[in-house]
This record gives C-alpha cells, sequence and structure tokens, in this order.
C-alpha cells in the first residue's frame, strides 16, 4: 500500500471513528400502539413508559433518569402517530424526571432513549 493511500486510509478511519462516538448511544426505537409499555436501558440512562388511548389520543407517560456522572443528558424523543415529536429530559447523574405527552389523531407512538 502506497504512503498516501495509508495516510488516506488512516484518516478516513479517524473521521469515522470521531463521529460514531460523537453520534452517542441510543436505545432501539420502540414503535407501539396502545396499551404497551417499555423500560430501557442503555449505558449512562435508563427509562420507563407507558401508552395508553382514550378518545382518539395517544399519551406516553413515564420517567427518564440520568445513571452517569458524564456531562451529558439522558433524553426520551417521542414521535406520536400524527407526527408530532416530544421530549423530556434528565441532566446530572441521579437526576429522574417525570413526563406526560399525549398526540391527537393516533394510536400509537415511537419512543426511544438516548444519551445527549
Amino acid at each position: 500500500m502506497s504512503v498516501v493511500r495509508k495516510t488516506i486510509t488512516s484518516a478516513l478511519s479517524a473521521v469515522l471513528l470521531a463521529g460514531g462516538l460523537a453520534l452517542g448511544v441510543a436505545a432501539p426505537a420502540s414503535a407501539a400502539t396502545c396499551p404497551s409499555s417499555a423500560s430501557p436501558k442503555i449505558d449512562g440512562a435508563e427509562a420507563s413508559w407507558t401508552l395508553r388511548c382514550s378518545g382518539g389520543t395517544v399519551t406516553v407517560s413515564g420517567w427518564v433518569e440520568d445513571t452517569r456522572m458524564d456531562g451529558k443528558c439522558a433524553v426520551v424523543r417521542i414521535v406520536g402517530g400524527n407526527g408530532e415529536t416530544r421530549r423530556a429530559e434528565a441532566c446530572s447523574s441521579g437526576v429522574r424526571e417525570q413526563f406526560s405527552h399525549s398526540f391527537a389523531g393516533t394510536n400509537k407512538a415511537e419512543a426511544r432513549l438516548a444519551i445527549a
């Protein structure tokens, strides 16, 4: 392998690695219809939520907790079946935040736990 090719390959590998680390960690999305619940855990965060439906509206309620002192926040991102988005976050190790978000005109939502 030529010196130029090795240099380019090394630089590209470093960029890809840095990009992957910058994105953070995320739990698989939990797309669900009512009724359902989930309790995901990832390194640095955990959460629990429940989906309930009533009168054409889905409500996602629960909590999110930051479990690591790293200067980042634990975040739950929710996308309702109607396309609306909401989020809940807890920042600082040991902090737990409650949330409840409603989405009209749908009976499903997708929630994801991440570090940001």
